[in-house]
């Protein structure tokens, strides 16, 4: 696969967007990221379905090369922006297949919503789609969120990417990556300081933001206009993990069903590229 060719767009709030071009000219595949990682993850599994479709990933505002909200709040309303921006920017295709990991899942979800029958199909990866129930139990205790926590504490700041690849390889959760997958976080999601060290471009800060928000958007609520077929996919179940709300969301689509892989966890499009693209494949193909 030739080298992805990325520009930068605009979306709202004053964001500034990296969209990356990763090989294929049939119809569009837009593929979007888990909160903390950015759109050329995406490039193992895309080597595997560049033949049949255009693959096209984004760095959602925050991550990556793109740039963080003006306003700084990272409401998910404005994940739903930035797909809508990279649409108009394609010139809003007419027949576009959406794959969407985590809170990529969510983001797609809730640009179909604002305009349904944008796309002809989804692939969702235990999308973060919270029941009421769940949502209202998120709202309240968001600033106690784990993940947010987590992404507070997490080392921002390597001597190098060779040493930061290291050290994500020898410990969860990135352990669980495929060594491509991995390489690609690493290589394209830090930034050269000028000391000569290297820091991560989604800010700690940033992401504990997402996190804390994850029950500010009610996806869950509309998801009855969500028509186009929709495969939920899942991974192994986990307590506290996506893949036991999966089940949910799949019953609440019209055209949803649930499809799950024992042998995955939560990042399995990242785990297991080849084997997740020929689930696309398949799916997209019927």
């Amino acid at each position: 696969m030739s080298e992805p060719v990325s520009v930068l767009i605009d979306s709202t709030d004053g964001v500034r967007l990296a969209v990356h071009e990763l090989g294929g000219d049939g119809p569009l595949l837009l593929l979007a990221h888990a909160t903390g990682f950015h759109g050329r993850v995406w490039e193992p599994l895309a080597s595997h379905l560049s033949d049949a479709f255009r693959c096209v990933s984004v760095d959602f505002r925050g991550h990556g090369d793109s740039s963080p909200p003006a306003s700084g709040s990272f409401a998910w309303s404005g994940f739903a922006d930035d797909v809508d921006a990279v649409l108009d920017h394609l010139g809003r295709p007419s027949r576009c297949f959406g794959v969407g990991h985590s809170k990529g899942g969510a983001a797609l979800l809730l640009a179909e919503q604002r305009h349904p029958g944008t796309f002809a199909g989804l692939y969702l990866f235990e999308p973060i789609v919270l029941t009421p129930e769940a949502r209202e139990s998120a709202t309240q205790t968001a600033g106690d969120h784990p993940l947010a926590v987590g992404a507070l504490r997490r080392r921002e700041v390597f001597a190098s990417r060779e040493e930061a690849l290291g050290n994500y390889q020898a410990k969860p959760p990135l352990d669980a990556l495929h060594p491509d997958a991995l390489a690609a976080y690493v290589d394209h999601g830090f930034a050269d300081l000028d000391d000569g060290t290297v820091r991560l471009k989604c800010r700690g800060a940033n992401e504990a933001q997402v996190y804390s928000m994850s029950g500010g958007h009610d996806a869950f609520d509309d998801l009855d206009r969500v028509t186009c077929p929709t495969t939920v996919a899942a991974g192994a179940l986990a307590a506290g993990s996506p893949s036991g709300f999966a089940d949910a969301v799949a019953e609440r689509l019209p055209a949803g069903r649930l499809h799950r892989d024992d042998s995955l966890g939560h990042f399995g499009p990242l785990e297991a590229p080849e084997l997740v693209a020929g689930r696309i494949r398949e799916v997209f193909s019927s």
